[in-house]
């Protein structure tokens, strides 16, 4: 009796365990103890080499004290509260380089794509006010930050450089540092912003040399700091839009320039597009100084102001603001199952189950991760029964790609109509 009991006991944990198991896509990390890891770097840690679908690692309130490293893609790291869920590390970028470790120069180091930070503060806590000490380093494209406080001392506080294609979103935000100190390389778009300079020096960098359409947008932002602090600069081809944006009576009255080394030119960087700098209704407390009074219709195309938005600046490859599901563009008829072809990658939270409008039942099978999904049927079925598919337990199908929305999947008819 007593071994039988033993065993009965034994699978009704293991089956116990299976069915209440963490669903791996969400992660908790807690400095108490609380969550699934106490670090950041644990919950990262733990992931994946090749991650295939979005993982969300939310973060309760506290300080945690580390340097994080991302390699995987389509991670979020979402704070319980922008103020009360800290990310900090002293970091001076030349100690790093004398003493290189494995994680990186920055407090967030990301090399991968697709990563968002969001709802907590990122700081470099290194007290100088002016060497390059970076908050955010990335080389990954699709990288967002939002609703953040992202803070340093130093200079290239936000420094995302993938030169080539990188795209950059950053909403309702804070930034501060000095000298450069928010600075991406290709695309970035930001909007809802304030930016606070510790120096006399520019505030905003720009490299958009590659390609002649990578841009660097700044919508409804707020820019304040020391007195005679600078608006922008770059060294390379830039291309800079600011739309609606205030500016504090400390700005001095210096434009966007470009910076040259006239007793050493061999360390100027190609400039062939000439100054691109492009103003729509921005304003200065004390007055307006004429270099950024409106020209946008000057710019390339003449957009209005309503057309530039974050799927313009990023020339329609990305729409981190929109809330549709990835699209159907296909699928596929066979015998017990069905494919489902899809514009991106999904992410497959559980194991759905779909029904037809006419009491077909298809269950997933498997393409978590991929373009691809596999929906099997016990029973025939036609084109016909692919008709108003719906999910009918608590099981998801989302977009990985990053976005500031969850993106649903609709299995409706309009989405499968070959």
């Amino acid at each position: 009796m007593g071994k039988r009991f033993y065993f009965t006991f034994i699978l009704f944990c293991f089956l116990a365990s299976a069915l209440f198991a963490k669903d791996y896509h969400f992660i908790t990390v807690a400095k108490d103890g609380s969550g699934d890891y106490r670090t950041i770097t644990a919950a990262i840690n733990s992931l994946p080499m090749f991650n295939y679908e979005r993982v969300v690692i939310y973060i309760k309130n506290g300080v945690y004290n580390e340097k994080i490293r991302i390699t995987q893609d389509y991670v979020t790291l979402k704070g319980e509260s922008k103020d009360s869920t800290i990310i900090e590390y002293s970091q001076l970028r030349t100690d790093w380089i004398a003493h290189e470790d494995s994680i990186g120069p920055a407090v967030v180091n990301i090399h991968a794509d697709d990563i968002v930070l969001e709802n907590l503060t990122i700081e470099n806590t290194q007290p100088e006010v002016g060497p390059h000490a970076f908050a955010v380093y990335g080389k990954g494209t699709r990288t967002i930050i939002y609703n953040c406080k992202v803070l340093s001392k130093g200079g290239d506080t936000v420094s995302l450089w993938d030169y080539k294609t990188g795209m950059y979103y950053h909403a309702d935000c804070t930034f501060e540092g000095s000298v450069d100190f928010v600075c991406p390389r290709g695309w970035c778009f930001i909007k809802n912003s304030k930016f606070y300079e510790l120096k006399r020096i520019a505030s905003i960098w720009h490299a958009g040399g590659y390609k002649i359409n990578q841009k660097f947008v700044l919508k409804n932002c707020s820019f304040d700091g020391v007195k005679g602090f600078q608006l922008g600069r770059h060294h390379y081809d830039a291309q800079f839009y600011l739309i609606d944006c205030k500016f504090s009576s400390s700005m001095a009255d210096t434009p966007i320039y470009r910076v040259t080394y006239p007793n050493n030119p061999e360390k100027n960087r190609p400039a062939n597009w000439g100054e691109r700098d492009y103003y729509y209704n921005c304003t200065r407390e004390g007055g307006n100084y004429p270099w950024f009074k409106n020209n946008l219709i000057t710019a390339a195309g003449s957009p209005s102001p309503k057309e530039i938005t974050a799927a313009w600046t990023f020339d329609g490859k990305w729409n981190p603001e929109s809330s549709n599901g990835p699209s159907i563009t296909k699928y596929e008829l066979h015998k017990g199952y069905v494919l489902f072809y899809f514009d991106e990658p999904v992410t497959v939270i559980g194991k759905p189950v779909l029904k037809s409008s006419d009491g077909k039942v298809f269950t997933y099978n498997s393409g978590a991760g991929s373009d691809t999904i596999r929906f099997d049927c016990s029973s025939e079925f036609s084109k016909n029964d692919l008709t108003e598919l719906k999910i009918i337990n608590d099981a998801q199908v989302t977009g990985t790609l990053a976005s500031i929305h969850e993106r649903l999947v609709d299995f409706g008819i309009n989405q499968i109509e070959n």
